[in-house]
């Protein structure tokens, strides 16, 4: 069998990724391998490049890799999780109070099972999810009301209070996300300056675009796999790239999550125990002319047993209007993309995945039988 066409969804448009007919198989140290974040907490510029040397070698090469002693204490990750499983066995309607095609104006909320396909070559998303964004009162690094933040930043803020409004039911709810939400926050401050380190920049190039940043929350359930979901290869979450700087994500003991090498072939990054997989974003490949990769990977539960993840998205302030950075551009190699806000950026792909998926499932109700009931 020859290689398959995928499609990918972008916010300029379609994209194709060839596809080998191989299985996926388990990625090998090299291709997605574990650093050490210790020496990012040293006083010594001399561990911290140690850091940063390491970055850029994952980020050139599949644009993933683990990271451990990153600094978030299990136990807050633990009753993190148990708050997505709290949040997600609910019946129905204590879910949608805060349903996100009902409630926000910038994609936070609850999204339900299949309420979504981010890849349009795959299935419909079986997966529920539960998004918020950054809000200033809650940075933990400096809390601020909205008022005090600057108004040209402040038209870009994302956070909706309904998310927590609408989950003030479940015993120290928002208190646990948030916590969780804050050691991500916090930990991504300090690993971009790695990545400014990794592309011969001053340490602080970042710090003064990420006073208010693209801070994204999303949890996920994926619930156990059906007979029918496995017969026709139905995805978790389908196969796309991630818009800002880079991720964070936390996987449970499941698995499931799987990168595309440029070869096109399926890797599977399977949990390790006290890590978090971290991959690069669209904005960050495009600041740095392409030399790090924003990688494409999807996610089945292939399992018998429910699957949460929690990835945190971390990008520039949203009105911040950057291009290539100067490091990443020569003479001989210039500047690949026109300056862009981070926050223009991303609302133009989630714009058109709301608005192809609402268009897909008009068309599917269009053409589905009729339900009325003719008598003879």
């Amino acid at each position: 069998m020859s290689a398959t066409k995928l499609e990918l969804r972008t916010a300029l448009g379609p994209v194709y990724r060839d596809v080998l007919p191989n299985p996926p198989r388990d990625c090998t140290p090299d291709e997605i391998p574990v650093i050490d974040l210790a020496p990012m907490f040293s006083s010594e510029i001399s561990d911290r490049k140690q850091v940063a040397s390491s970055i850029r070698s994952a980020a050139v090469n599949n644009g993933f890799f683990y990271i451990k002693n990153h600094g978030i204490p299990e136990g807050t990750i633990a009753q993190c999780k148990q708050q997505v499983i709290n949040f997600m066995r609910q019946p129905q309607e204590k879910k949608d109070l805060v349903d996100s095609q009902r409630h926000s104006k910038y994609y936070n909320g609850y999204l339900g099972y299949r309420k979504a396909q981010i890849s349009p070559s795959e299935s419909a998303d079986v997966r529920e999810s539960f998004s918020f964004r950054y809000s200033p009162e809650l940075d933990p690094d400096h809390p601020k009301d909205i008022s005090e933040v600057p108004e040209e930043v402040r038209t870009w803020i994302r956070g909706e209070d309904f998310v927590w409004e609408g989950t003030s039911h479940l015993p120290n709810f928002k208190r646990d996300c948030l916590a969780y939400w804050s050691g991500c926050l916090t930990l991504a401050r300090r690993l971009v300056r790695m990545f400014a380190l990794s592309l011969s920049l001053e340490e602080d190039f970042w710090d003064d675009k990420t006073t208010y940043p693209g801070a994204d929350g999303v949890f996920n359930y994926y619930p156990p796999r059906s007979q029918e979901e496995a017969e026709k290869s139905f995805v978790g979450l389908g196969s796309h790239t991630d818009l800002q700087l880079f991720t964070l994500l936390w996987q449970d003991n499941v698995g499931g999550l799987q990168i595309l090498t440029k070869e096109g072939q399926w890797l599977k990054a399977p949990p390790i125990e006290g890590t978090i997989v971290v991959n690069i974003g669209d904005f960050m490949m495009r600041l740095c002319n392409d030399i790090y990769k924003s990688n494409v990977h999807r996610v089945t539960n292939e399992s018998a047993a429910e699957r949460v993840s929690m990835p945190f998205f971390f990008g520039l302030n949203f009105n911040c209007v950057e291009g290539v950075v100067p490091s990443c551009t020569s003479e001989s190699n210039p500047a690949r993309y026109e300056p862009i806000s981070c926050g223009n950026w991303c609302q133009m792909r989630f714009k058109v995945e709301r608005e192809e998926f609402l268009k897909n499932e008009a068309a599917r109700k269009s053409i589905a039988p009729s339900a009325v009931v003719v008598t003879a």
